[in-house]
């Protein structure tokens, strides 16, 4: 399965699970009236967590931007300098996190517990398919130094 590694935009992969999410969310009754929550606290949950989502996403992007590397995922091998700063401090990959918060915003939004299974589904795909090639190419670009990274910053949180 080698071949969806790095084809797909973690963007376009966020954008497609929501849409699944929207579609499937129907099928389920609203977790608001399985926990007795009322609406009123899923949505606030949702925008806290929107709102989270973006801040740390945008945190990556500027992170990249001062640094003067690229951004886009799906050409690790023109990274031009290893971001161990900011946000890149407590997350290696705080872009991706923030695209899952920002799914996890959409799940307590729709109110629904099979839009939140797709939560770990997104996680497994990015790690597999998006995140190893990345490393692997950051190995061999960087070397000693990615390792010492890879060692002291977890990749997700």
């Amino acid at each position: 399965m080698s071949f969806l590694e790095l084809k797909i935009p973690p963007l376009l992969l966020m954008l497609l699970f929501a849409l699944a999410m929207w579609l499937l969310a129907p099928l389920t009754t609203p977790f608001s009236a399985q926990l007795a929550l009322p609406a009123l606290y899923t949505t606030v949950l949702a925008l806290c967590l929107a709102v989270t989502g973006v801040a740390v996403a945008l945190a990556g992007v500027l992170a990249f931007r001062r640094a003067k590397t690229t951004v886009d995922p799906r050409l690790p091998q023109q990274s031009s300098s290893l971001v161990l700063v900011g946000i890149y401090r407590y997350s290696r990959n705080p872009m991706y996190l923030g695209f899952l918060l920002l799914l996890a915003a959409f799940a307590c939004y729709l109110q629904s517990l099979l839009a939140l299974a797709f939560l770990p589904l997104f996680v497994l795909y990015l790690n597999q398919f998006q995140i190893k090639p990345e490393e692997r190419f950051l190995q061999q670009k960087f070397g000693k130094d990615y390792q010492v990274y890879l060692h002291n910053v977890r990749r997700w949180l």
